[in-house]
């Protein structure tokens, strides 16, 4: 969302701009934007999914609450559920 450390330099517009539903995955201790840095509700159509504790490659340390291979039962859960609702749930031809 921003260079690390440099949050006045934010790419939220564009994000919330997209003008298509948008997916965002993002670690719970990412540098470049950490999830209370996104507004709520997002503007738009885009959803945010978070992986607590995660970077931004979405690793977890050892010493977290979770997993890596929970973090990542996250990322898939969050994706498929988006695809499902926004994708499929629209009626989208494949």
């Amino acid at each position: 969302m921003h260079p690390p450390g440099k949050p006045e330099k934010s790419r939220l517009d564009e994000l919330a701009g997209t003008g298509v539903p948008t997916l965002v995955i993002q670690g719970g201790n990412d540098p470049f934007g950490r999830p209370e840095e996104f507004p709520d509700p997002l503007p738009g159509t885009t959803d945010l999914a978070v992986v607590p504790d995660g970077d931004h490659g979405l690793a977890v340390p050892k010493r977290a609450a979770i997993t890596q291979e929970d973090a990542m039962g996250i990322v898939v859960e969050a994706a498929l559920e988006w695809v499902v609702r926004e994708i499929v749930g629209n009626g989208v031809p494949r």
